[in-house]
């Protein structure tokens, strides 16, 4: 595939079709679902490749941010406490609504977690489709990225783009955790992970030649010269989310 390589835009807006994205929402929903039904015992207590935080915290934060896309009244409290916290204390926003959602599910046991992941997902999957087109065109002010960046996003691109990279970038670490081989497809991780690619070279703007390998892979061309960079689909995607270090143009990092 060749694209041109792009400068990023003042205010970022979901790239993928609006129902195309909502599709990739719910089926990350289940296929998460199903890894965690499939965990038990000493996986809960594993250690992820969040600092600080097991298997257990992080579904802690998934069905956090499941019961956040939930509600439109639901996201305000949950976003108005981080906001209070972030006022108060500093640092990232972002890191204050992630303790909110892990302390509100600590004494969950592994099968409650399930369960209650089980009764959220398909709300949440149903509300996200459901917001207004006027609401989705709204800034949400400035975001902070892992890197320190800020940006502006509007709130479809965090409904429709990275609620869904969140939750899929956490099912890979959570398999990983746990010693599981994730479900991948081209038809679902593969969108998934173009997208990302995309959003990566219109974020550093420059000529490249890119082979991820995988069934979530494919190859990409953007201009004309350049590096030819060679990675695993998901390993590519861990870079590219803070989760691995990179040289050169890897060290650009796309939201997740």
């Amino acid at each position: 595939m060749t694209a041109a390589a792009t400068t990023a835009p003042s205010t970022r807006r979901p790239a993928l079709d609006r129902a195309a994205a909502m599709r990739l929402a719910a089926d990350e929903y289940q296929r998460s679902l199903d890894l965690l039904r499939d965990l038990s015992g000493r996986d809960w207590t594993r250690k992820t490749a969040c600092p600080g935080w097991d298997v257990r915290a992080m579904a802690g934060h998934c069905l956090g941010m499941a019961e956040f896309a939930s509600s439109v009244r639901e996201g305000a409290r949950q976003y108005l406490a981080a906001l209070r916290a972030f006022e108060r204390d500093g640092g990232n926003p972002t890191d204050h609504l992630n303790a909110l959602q892990i302390a509100e599910h600590r004494r969950l046991s592994g099968d409650e977690l399930v369960e209650r992941y089980a009764e959220v997902a398909p709300r949440a999957a149903r509300s996200r489709r459901r917001r207004p087109a006027l609401l989705r065109a709204r800034s949400m002010g400035a975001v902070l990225l892992p890197d320190g960046t800020r940006e502006r996003w509007t709130f479809g691109f965090m409904l429709d783009t990275v609620l869904t990279r969140d939750q899929w970038m956490h099912r890979i670490d959570i398999a990983t955790a746990t010693r599981r081989t994730p479900e991948l497809t081209a038809e679902h991780d593969g969108v998934l992970v173009a997208d990302v690619v995309a959003e990566w070279a219109g974020r550093h703007g420059e000529p490249c030649s890119l082979t991820l390998d995988g069934p979530a892979g494919g190859r990409w061309t953007f201009g004309s010269g350049g590096p030819e960079l060679s990675f695993d689909a998901v390993e590519f995607c861990r870079i590219t989310s803070g989760r691995g270090d990179g040289e050169g143009l890897m060290e650009t990092p796309v939201a997740f």
